[in-house]
């Protein structure tokens, strides 16, 4: 049990499990932000726009049914807090895309170091002897 324990603790102090955990919170964070973003400020123009249409009032009623002496209640299809919902995501999704695009250029530049011109291999002993050979026919 104990080495059980151990290889959780190494694994919970590991750089990448806690960076991962960093991250979570981090999106979660920002997801709200963005949420925010899209709720608040975005979508209630674009509602205005088309007639001072709130997206995440529509929807579809669909009839109750009676069962005889019970009537079930009426159920909706909101299809308007699915479009908000998937406007979210997109906007989510097109800021991190530019986080992480931006993130790797910058991470580009720190590691981009001027390559140094390779140096030609040394020539093997049978060009040296021929490279001889050749020069004592050119003094003769």
């Amino acid at each position: 049990m104990s080495k059980f324990f151990n290889d959780f603790k190494e694994f919970a102090i590991k750089g990448n499990a806690v960076d991962m955990a960093v991250g979570v919170i981090i999106g979660g964070a920002f997801g709200k932000i963005v949420t925010s973003i899209v709720n608040d400020i975005i979508m209630p123009p674009i509602g205005w726009l088309i007639g001072g249409v709130k997206f995440s009032d529509l929807k579809i009623d669909l009839p109750g049914v009676n069962l005889g002496m019970e009537k079930l209640e009426p159920v909706t299809i909101n299809y308007g807090n699915f479009l908000q919902t998937t406007f979210d995501f997109i906007i989510i999704a097109f800021c991190v895309f530019l986080l992480v695009k931006g993130i790797k250029k910058l991470s580009a530049k720190k590691t981009e170091a001027p390559a140094a011109p390779a140096t030609p291999p040394a020539p093997s002993a049978e060009e040296r002897l021929l490279t001889e050979i050749r020069d004592l026919l050119k003094d003769k």
